[in-house]
C-alpha cells in the first residue's frame, strides 16, 4: 500500500484534530473509531470482508503499513471470523497516540509540549499542511451537500465521523443540525463503513456482547450518539496527551 494515499485511521484523526486547541474531539470514542478504521481500510485492500456482522481474512498478506499489518496479524492469529464488536471493543489501548506519533513521523502534524495546570506535561499537535485537512474536510461538505452518493473511502469516513460523534464537531448548533443528519444519513452508501460504524456505537452504548437482531449493515436507523457516552476503563484515555 503505497503512502502516496492517506490511510482512513490517519484521515479520521486529522478531522478530529481542532486547529484552534492542537486537541481532539471526542477523544475517548476516537480509539474505538480508529480501530474501526483499521477494519475498513483493511477490506479496501482486499485483506479483509464481511461476514455477516463478523470479519473474515481472505488475503493475509501484508499491506507495508506496519500498524495495519499488526491488525491484519492479529486478526489472522484469531482463527476464525471476529465479530466486529469484539474486535472494536477489545483491549487495544493508545491508537491515537500511535497515528499522532507517526503523522508527526510523517512531517504532517507538528508536537507542541506544554504543562497541565502548570504541573502536569501535555503535548498538543499542530497540522503543519492545513490544506490536507480542508481537502478531507471538503470531501465530506461535497457529499453532505450535493447529495451525490460519496465513494466508498467517503462514504466510510462519513459514518465513523459519525459514529464517534464528530458531527457536533463538524457542524455544531442548531445550524448544523441537517448536515448532521446528512452524516449520519451516508452511512448506507459503504457496507463496511455501517458495519463498523454500527459495531462502535454499539460498544460506547455498552450492548457489545448482544448479537444484532439483523447483521446487514444499515440496517437500522443510526441515532446521532449522545455526547459524554461514558467509556469503559478498559480503552483508557490518553489523560495527558491529546486528550482534552
Amino acid at each position: 500500500m503505497g503512502r502516496s494515499r492517506r490511510t482512513l485511521p490517519e484521515e479520521l484523526l486529522l478531522l478530529a484534530l481542532d486547529p484552534a486547541t492542537g486537541t481532539t474531539a471526542q477523544p475517548q470514542s476516537l480509539d474505538l473509531g480508529l480501530a474501526g478504521a483499521q477494519l475498513v481500510e483493511l477490506a479496501l485492500a482486499g485483506r479483509i470482508a464481511p461476514d455477516g456482522d463478523r470479519i473474515a481474512v481472505v488475503v493475509p498478506r501484508p499491506t507495508g503499513d506496519p500498524t495495519l499489518d499488526s491488525a491484519l496479524e492479529l486478526l489472522r492469529r484469531r482463527g476464525a471470523p471476529v465479530r466486529a464488536v469484539h474486535w472494536i471493543g477489545g483491549p487495544r489501548l493508545g491508537l491515537r497516540q500511535i497515528y499522532l506519533s507517526h503523522l508527526e513521523r510523517c512531517g504532517m502534524v507538528h508536537a507542541v509540549p506544554g504543562q497541565m495546570c502548570g504541573v502536569l506535561p501535555t503535548t498538543r499537535y499542530q497540522a503543519t499542511d492545513t490544506a490536507i485537512s480542508r481537502e478531507i474536510r471538503s470531501r465530506l461538505d461535497s457529499a453532505i451537500r450535493t447529495g451525490v452518493p460519496p465513494d466508498p473511502r467517503t462514504a466510510a469516513l462519513a459514518a465513523l465521523a459519525h459514529a464517534v460523534g464528530l458531527g457536533k464537531h463538524l457542524y455544531p448548533g442548531n445550524e448544523g443540525r441537517s448536515s448532521r443528519s446528512r452524516l449520519r444519513d451516508l452511512i448506507r452508501h459503504d457496507p463496511m463503513g455501517g458495519l463498523v460504524a454500527h459495531a462502535v456505537m454499539d460498544v460506547q452504548n455498552g450492548v457489545g456482547a448482544q448479537p444484532r437482531r439483523n447483521s446487514a449493515a444499515g440496517a437500522r436507523p443510526a441515532a446521532e450518539p449522545a455526547r459524554g457516552v461514558p467509556m469503559q476503563p478498559r480503552h483508557g484515555s490518553m489523560a495527558r496527551v491529546v486528550a482534552h
